[in-house]
């Protein structure tokens, strides 16, 4: 599943607020350049409706110069556009003495960075975002602020060590002592009890799966929600989740706003993800290279993208074939998948298949005359792809074939998303929570923090919600793939790729083979 943590904030000022939640958008979603962002994610709205500025490069005199070099800043609200006299304070790291011995303690304004590093002699500067991290001025002071923080939806490793570096991270680095824990989800805000979290309760919680804070699907009644966060005084609300989350996420900020009151979004859990794939795929190789004509289906999630299908699939190499939402299959005919597997069952007697969760829906619909529901949270529900693509390969080779075959099918989705997040995921939670801290106490809105080539940065909210995140099939990772396993890319066939590519880019593929990275 996807996640991500939003932040609805407010200033001390009275009638004005933020919100700060997250999404599982930014995914939130690999940790890869804009706009494939991943996994988890956190996010910023102001106050009053205000679309991401785009600043061009300018002379001191605020003239465009001559030659325009193509600098382009999608820059993101502050809280002093609508408040000028809104005052500031010293930011308190000034103080720390974690911070001393660092030569550059603050970021400065005039800090950002490029979307596009590979660029051309002579092409233009391109498009910029601001780099995030602690200011030397903040616009809260820490007796003033009131966070709550609270997850929502389905499950995602990396889920508890956000909620602990967000508590310790306002704790020690702006001495913020309120802080409650919202209980149960969206529902919790006004049907539960709030705990209240320091550093001491949050110590240990990284080390566990799931959420400390107790999570719901629905229950999410936008007025008692936002009259919640009025009665309780609380100026910056943390939420983490995933997609219905995000929409959830998203009708808030529009009541908070109508309400004259004001959100921020990115992704985490991925890297957990695929290392805890390769133990299902491992262990569906092992299962089929021990029987004759072993043919082994791992699902992995991916409702409607299939990174941790494609990057498990890289990592692991002993998969013959991967299925993703992206990349419609089909099972006869020349190019199809029941002739791809029949081909590897000759030469090796066995293969793997990865299956994202979202893979083939339209066909499995199809062909169980399912209509479609959605769950509590507004999420298409799927049919299980691993179960009927089983079935099918059975069926095919045991009654069209007439094949001895032994099917092996694993689905070790709750167990992946039950664990507790890898070191590399701490350390990004680590630095997502923090940087989403810096953001919120020195006064920015309507922004989602996310890695832009590996440095983080603020990246306007629309940037990220505009568009789903999915694999490019006429990206090179995507060829990577195809050439690590030789599968069909079923571009050809009954089931073609249909205004996916270019009918320039699909005669060259019918014109070239695969066969190494």
């Amino acid at each position: 599943m996807e996640a991500s943590i939003s932040l609805i904030g407010s200033t001390p000022k009275p009638n004005l607020s933020s919100l700060i939640s997250p999404s599982s958008s930014v995914v939130l979603h690999p940790r890869l350049p804009l706009p494939a962002l991943r996994l988890k994610k956190v996010s910023a709205f102001p106050r009053i409706s205000h679309r991401n500025r785009l600043i061009r490069a300018q002379c001191s005199d605020g003239l465009r110069p001559e030659e325009d070099d193509g600098f382009v800043l999608e820059d993101v609200p502050h809280l002093t556009t609508f408040l000028p006299d809104l005052p500031s304070y010293p930011n308190p790291l000034k103080e720390s003495q974690a911070y001393a011995i660092v030569k550059r303690t603050f970021v400065s304004s005039e800090d950002v960075v490029a979307q596009n590093i590979v660029v051309q002699k002579g092409s233009k500067r391109g498009v910029h975002f601001r780099r995030a991290g602690p200011r030397e001025r903040v616009y809260f002071r820490s007796d003033e602020v009131k966070a709550c923080i609270v997850t929502c939806g389905g499950l995602c490793p990396g889920i508890n060590t956000v909620i602990r570096e967000i508590v310790c991270g306002l704790n020690s680095m702006y001495g913020v002592s309120n802080i409650l824990g919202i209980q149960g989800g969206y529902k919790g805000f006004y049907s539960k009890n709030t705990i209240t979290l320091t550093p001491k309760v949050v110590n240990d919680i990284h080390k566990r799966g799931g959420t400390f804070l107790q999570t719901s699907r629905g229950g999410h009644d936008t007025a008692k929600i936002v009259d919640n966060i009025q009665d309780r005084g609380i100026n910056q609300v943390y939420i983490i989740g995933g997609d219905g989350t995000q929409k959830g996420a998203e009708k808030i900020y529009q009541e908070v706003e109508r309400r004259g009151l004001q959100v921020i979004d990115k992704s985490f859990g991925f890297d957990t993800a695929v290392e805890e794939a390769q133990r299902a795929i491992n262990a569906a190789h092992v299962e089929v290279e021990s029987v004759e004509n072993g043919v082994g289906i791992v699902k992995l999630m991916g409702r409607y993208s299939g990174f941790i299908a494609m990057i498990a699939t890289l990592a692991n190499r002993d998969v013959d074939c991967c299925l993703i939402p992206e990349s419609p299959f089909y099972l006869e005919g020349k190019g199809g998948l029941f002739e791809f597997v029949e081909q590897r069952l000759k030469e090796n007697s066995h293969m793997v298949i990865v299956i994202a969760e979202g893979a083939g829906q339209d066909y499995v619909a199809q062909s169980m005359r399912a209509s479609e529901t959605k769950d509590a949270s507004g999420n298409r529900l799927l049919l299980d792809v691993g179960l009927w693509l089983t079935q099918q390969i059975k069926d095919h080779f045991t009654n069209v074939r007439k094949m001895t075959i032994n099917m092996k099918y694993i689905d070790p989705t709750y167990m992946i998303r039950a664990i507790p997040s890898n070191a590399s995921d701490n350390v990004y939670c680590t630095l997502l929570a923090q940087s989403a801290v810096h953001g919120a106490m020195a006064g920015y809105s309507g922004f989602t923090v996310g890695p832009v080539n590996s440095r983080h940065a603020y990246i306007p909210i629309s940037r990220v919600t505009e568009v789903t995140n999915t694999v490019k099939l006429t990206d090179r990772m995507w060829a990577r793939l195809l050439a690590s396993t030789n599968q069909p890319s079923f571009l050809t066939g009954e089931g073609a790729l249909k205004n996916v590519i270019d009918m320039e880019t699909q005669d060259k593929i019918d014109n070239m083979k695969i066969s190494s990275i």
